[in-house]
């Protein structure tokens, strides 16, 4: 139902029809997408999650936990030339337009999607495997097949949050975006156009830039990353990461391994500290936008906990040694 209102908010703006095989269902053992024709994700007909959607956006494997699919189809992306005015997006729920189908290929891990935009850009989408298990990279190609130099480009990507078991409401985190010198916006809004020439606000109060477990509620993440203008036959590129992980430490920890800058983390309502075990830490993040690598996870409490008494045993063995010392 949700996901019919939106699509009668926006209208589906038109695009070049593309193959209906066009789209693929991609993973790496761990983590699995589902990714459509123009490189949004979201695709029907899939094997069913632990939650019972058979519309596959980002899974994780090891629990069967949807998380951007059981009810909004919203993620997607746009790339516009702010200077022209001109803009190209896809986004299964607000919206496509302005993009022509080039081409789209796939494997059992990996899925790459071309479009343009009018005569301006060629926008190439790679999904493969990246060097953490899980993560899944998408390295985005940006290039100017025009015959001069465009104005500055904004890339936009976003998702609605619906992470099982708990869809439409759950935790989201925004970090790393303060200092990031190519993020022109980032909140908490899921639902936003693909479209960067459309307006974008926060969804809750205090969703804007960083902030940490906003919620429990039925929201996600928006970023607008800003660029200098690409000369005539040149191209930009950046990377995307998308997964999940068993707990927000080792989240923390994938992130780092990729050297991802900027990220939005999202859990379910019954796992705002991602601990809970037989849980997933969803994760969406990216690299290439000017900022600082994300730290790696630190331990959890019973880590800690699990440490400061290991430091308790070490002192009690060692004050030990010293007595039998003394006596001697």
């Amino acid at each position: 139902m949700k996901q019919l209102l939106l699509a009668s908010a926006f209208g589906l703006a038109a695009v070049a029809a593309a193959p209906v095989s066009a789209q693929a269902f991609i993973d790496n053992g761990t983590i699995q997408l589902g990714v459509d024709s123009l490189g949004q994700l979201n695709v029907r007909g899939g094997p069913a999650s632990t939650g019972g959607t058979t519309t596959v956006g980002l899974r994780d494997l090891r629990t069967g936990y949807e998380s951007t699919a059981p009810g909004c189809l919203c993620e997607g992306w746009g790339v516009a030339d702010i200077g022209a005015s001109v803009s190209g997006y896809a986004n299964n729920a607000s919206g496509t337009g302005g993009l022509t189908f080039v081409s789209f290929a796939s494997t059992a891990s990996t899925a790459t999607t071309v479009a343009t935009i009018g005569d301006l850009f060629e926008v190439t989408h790679f999904y493969s495997p990246s060097a953490n298990s899980n993560l899944y990279q998408v390295d985005v190609t940006i290039k100017n097949i025009s015959m001069m130099t465009s104005g500055q480009i904004v890339y936009r990507r976003t998702m609605d949050w619906d992470v099982e078991p708990t869809p439409f409401n759950e935790y989201s985190t925004i970090g790393g975006t303060t200092g990031a010198v190519n993020v022109l916006a980032a909140n908490n809004n899921g639902f936003c156009d693909s479209n960067p020439l459309a307006g974008c606000s926060q969804l809750l109060a205090g969703g804007t830039g960083d902030f940490t477990d906003l919620g429990p509620s039925d929201h996600g993440a928006n970023f607008d990353l800003i660029f200098d203008g690409i000369a005539a036959g040149e191209s930009l590129t950046l990377t995307i990461f998308y997964g999940a992980a068993p707990t927000e430490r080792a989240a923390f920890t994938a992130l780092n391994d990729v050297e991802a800058e900027i990220y939005s983390l999202g859990q379910a309502s019954d796992d705002r500290l991602g601990t809970t075990a037989g849980r997933s830490t969803f994760i969406f993040g990216f690299k290439g936008v000017g900022g600082i690598i994300v730290e790696p996870g630190v331990p959890e409490p019973a880590t800690w906990a699990m440490m400061i008494a290991g430091f308790g045993l070490v002192g009690a063995a060692a004050r030990r040694r010293r007595q039998t010392a003394v006596s001697a």
